[in-house]
C-alpha cells in the first residue's frame, strides 16, 4: 500500500482542488459508485459516446470495438456492477469505483488483482473537449473495453504485479512511460492491416485520436520495450511519438521476458529520450 494514509491523501487532494470526494475512500481508496446521475449527466455521457463512436468505428483497433459491443457502454452511464459481471466472464476483471487519481501503490494492487479503478464522476458539458483530471468517460470509454481482450488483460495484471518492484529499483519514471505509451497512447498495426489505436488517452480524445492515426505529422515508431521506457512524453499536448505494436501478444511477451532490473540499472540515470528524435 502507500505510506500516506487515506485521510492524509484526502486532505492533500482537497488542497489541490481535485474534484472527487476522497473523504469517503475505503482503505484501498475505493468508493461506492453511487448511481444517482442527473438527466444532464446522462445526456453528456450520450453526447460524448455518440461523438467519439463516430471516430472509434473508423480508427480504433477491432479488439476495442469488440469490447464496447460485448460490455454495452454507450446508451447510458454504465453501472459498474453490471459491467463487472460481464467482464468477469470474459477475462476475470472487474471495475472498482474511485474518486479520481489514487496513489500508485493501491493502483498497482488493484491491477494485480484484476480490478480496474474507474472514476465515479463525469465531466460537464463545458469540458467535452478537454478535462484536466481523468473522469469516468476517460476511464470507462477509454480503458475498460480493452480489458475484455484476454492477452491485454493479462498484460495489465502483470504490470500491476511488477510495477512496484521496478519502482523500488529506481525505475518509477520508466515504468510510468511504459503505461503511458501503451495503455494510454498505444497504436496497433497487425500484419497486412491498417494502423489503428487502442490506448485510452486516444479513445477518449476527439482530436488526438484523429491526429495519432491519420495526422500527416504524427510520428509513428515501432514498439521496443526498452526504448519506450526511456522516452519522455507530453501531458498537456499531443504526443510527439506514438509507439506501434504488431499485436497484444508482442506487448505481453516483451513485458513477461524483460530483465527489468538490468534495464533500470543501465538506464535510470540517463536523460529521457526526446520522442521527436526517435
Amino acid at each position: 500500500m502507500t505510506t500516506m494514509s487515506v485521510a492524509e491523501y484526502a486532505r492533500d487532494c482537497a488542497a489541490q482542488g481535485l474534484r472527487g470526494d476522497y473523504s469517503v475512500c475505503r482503505a484501498d481508496f475505493t468508493v461506492s459508485q453511487g448511481y444517482d446521475y442527473s438527466d444532464e449527466e446522462q445526456a453528456v455521457w450520450r453526447t460524448l459516446c455518440d461523438r467519439q463512436t463516430r471516430l472509434t468505428r473508423k480508427l480504433a483497433h477491432h479488439s476495442y470495438l469488440d469490447g464496447v459491443e460485448k460490455l454495452g457502454l454507450l446508451d447510458r452511464i454504465p453501472d459498474f456492477d453490471e459491467v463487472s459481471a460481464k467482464l468477469r466472464k470474459l477475462t476475470g476483471w472487474e471495475i472498482v469505483a474511485v474518486p479520481g487519481l489514487i496513489p500508485a501503490a493501491p493502483f498497482f494492487d488493484h491491477l494485480a488483482d484484476r480490478r480496474f479503478p474507474v472514476t465515479n464522476w463525469l465531466r460537464t458539458r463545458q469540458e467535452l473537449d478537454y478535462i484536466v483530471e481523468p473522469d469516468m468517460f476517460h476511464d470507462f470509454f477509454g480503458h475498460v473495453p480493452a480489458l475484455s481482450q484476454p492477452v491485454f488483460a493479462d498484460f495489465m495484471q502483470m504490470y500491476g504485479e511488477k510495477a512496484g518492484d521496478i519502482i523500488a529499483l529506481g525505475g518509477d519514471e520508466m515504468i510510468s512511460r511504459l503505461y503511458w505509451y501503451t495503455a494510454e497512447y498505444g497504436l496497433m498495426q497487425e500484419a497486412g492491416q491498417p494502423l489503428k489505436a487502442f490506448g485510452a488517452g486516444l479513445m477518449s480524445s476527439f482530436t488526438e485520436l484523429q491526429f495519432a492515426v491519420e495526422g500527416k505529422d504524427a510520428h509513428h515508431v515501432p514498439f521496443d520495450l526498452e526504448t519506450v521506457m526511456r522516452t519522455g512524453y507530453e501531458i498537456d499536448k499531443f504526443q510527439r511519438a506514438y509507439f506501434v505494436l504488431p499485436s497484444f501478444d508482442a506487448l505481453r511477451d516483451a513485458f513477461q521476458t524483460a530483465d527489468f532490473a538490468a534495464i533500470v540499472a543501465r538506464r535510470k540515470d540517463q536523460p529521457a529520450l526526446d520522442p521527436a528524435t526517435l
